[in-house]
């Protein structure tokens, strides 16, 4: 195996493969990275749950194929100066040059490695841009408590040209529609995906290009009302831009999110997104752990609050546009700004705006007439939900999805979140 491939390129490929490599391998071949040369370089790796491969040019002197440790590859590849890297390899070992540095990587035991898995046609495409919009805006709030597999998942329900993602923590529900361009019209399908995986494939395919989706024994009953559990063993897939990762699917029955959203509020809030995101963030900051930040509602602003016993407290004022007889309701910090830049996130209101994520100080800096968030509630008890109101004259209003809150349809974006306890409530 002999061949050359830019340094940049080299990197980009070695670093999104090394993300899936498993950080606790139950057997040390599977720590390894596959590199196969060919026509170019295809760099993989699997560990019976999760694979990522990623194909690359690469001026080939010499067809191979060859195992090397995966993290060391990756932490040599970062450290590379500029510049053509060069692969050779005999029967024991990888040489990798680049300028003046040389390496020598010994090799694994090929042959023990697994093959990566085969999947089927693609159930259907999806525009980069829009998937990995989506994905950001729903994967935060499943949870990181693996003792509740079901919980760490993002579920996704396939039908006809929807898809929807929904996931939970049991503090916060965070659901979002997309549309997609599906194999066969009459398509449905259940899928409960890792929440991890799903973020990794959906971050690194955000080129505006098409994501084909690939789903392996997935189909399970359609959710009228929001729920069902995949098949076992079932595997998912996505495919752009080069890149390919497949992960095994989580069992159990995800829940009836659709029942969980009130369908009637007594006090709703409308607000300019960046002056609402900066204020709560800097008001968090003096929030302690397990303490809320408190919003309090007048007619024309809303009074944004925290503090810590005996050493801090903050106040902000923000202009509001606010009707209801409740007035005054708390939240975890955190929760409270993963729900606003979610909403805040192009596409929230429905396929109507730009499907590109934006960094979370753009989207809280966009102009105000582009929309508001939405914040309803009933209690300072009862969960409220967020979700984003166009503006007038913005993409969301004259081709978007519905508005929230009005009777023409149900949100793109809606995020559930449970209220905080004030101190000295009863």
């Amino acid at each position: 195996m002999r061949f050359r491939i830019e340094r940049d390129a080299l990197a980009e490929a070695v670093a999104w493969v090394a993300r899936a490599l498993p950080a606790r391998p139950v057997v040390p071949v599977l720590s390894g990275m596959l590199l196969e040369v060919g026509e170019g370089l295809a760099l993989s790796c699997f560990d019976y749950d999760v694979s990522a491969r990623f194909e690359a040019s690469a001026d080939v002197a010499e067809p191979g194929t060859a195992l090397v440790p995966g993290r060391l590859l990756a932490e040599i590849t970062r450290s590379l100066a500029g510049g053509q890297a060069e692969f050779e390899s005999d029967a024991d070992s990888v040489g990798l040059s680049c300028g003046a540095a040389e390496f020598t990587l010994v090799k694994l035991p090929v042959e023990d490695y697994p093959s990566l898995p085969e999947l089927p046609p693609p159930a259907g495409t999806v525009a980069g841009a829009e998937f990995a919009a989506a994905v950001s805006q729903v994967a935060p709030s499943a949870s990181r408590d693996d003792t509740l597999p079901m919980l760490t998942g993002v579920f996704a329900e396939i039908e006809g040209e929807t898809i929807t993602l929904a996931a939970t923590d049991r503090y916060r529900l965070a659901v979002r529609e997309l549309s997609w361009t599906p194999a066969r019209a009459d398509l449905r399908a259940t899928a409960l995906i890792p929440a991890r995986a799903l973020a990794d494939a959906a971050r690194t395919m955000t080129s505006g290009g098409p994501v084909a989706i690939a789903l392996h024994d997935a189909a399970g009953p359609g959710a009228g009302g929001g729920s069902g559990p995949p098949a076992a063993d079932g595997m998912i897939g996505f495919e752009g831009a080069g890149r390919r990762l497949t992960t095994r699917l989580l069992g159990g029955e995800f829940l009836k999110y659709s029942s969980r959203f009130p369908a009637e509020f007594g006090s709703r809030a409308d607000i300019a997104p960046g002056p609402l995101i900066e204020a709560v963030r800097r008001v968090a900051l003096v929030a302690e752990r397990g303490s809320p930040v408190r919003l309090a509602f007048g007619d024309d602003e809303v009074v944004i609050e925290a503090g810590s016993q005996g050493q801090a407290r903050a106040v902000e004022r923000v202009p509001a546009a606010f009707a209801g007889d409740e007035r005054v309701i708390a939240f975890n910090p955190q929760y409270l700004l993963d729900g606003l830049h979610a909403a805040a996130t192009p596409g929230s209101a429905g396929e109507g705006r730009s499907g590109a994520s934006e960094p979370e100080d753009t989207a809280a800096g966009r102009a105000a007439d582009s929309g508001r968030i939405r914040i309803e509630f009933t209690s300072a008890v009862r969960p409220a939900v967020i979700t984003w109101v166009p503006g007038e004259g913005s993409a969301d209003e004259t081709g978007g999805g519905p508005v929230p809150g009005s009777d023409n349809g149900t949100p793109g974006f809606r995020y559930l979140v449970v209220p905080l306890r004030m101190p000295g409530s009863t």
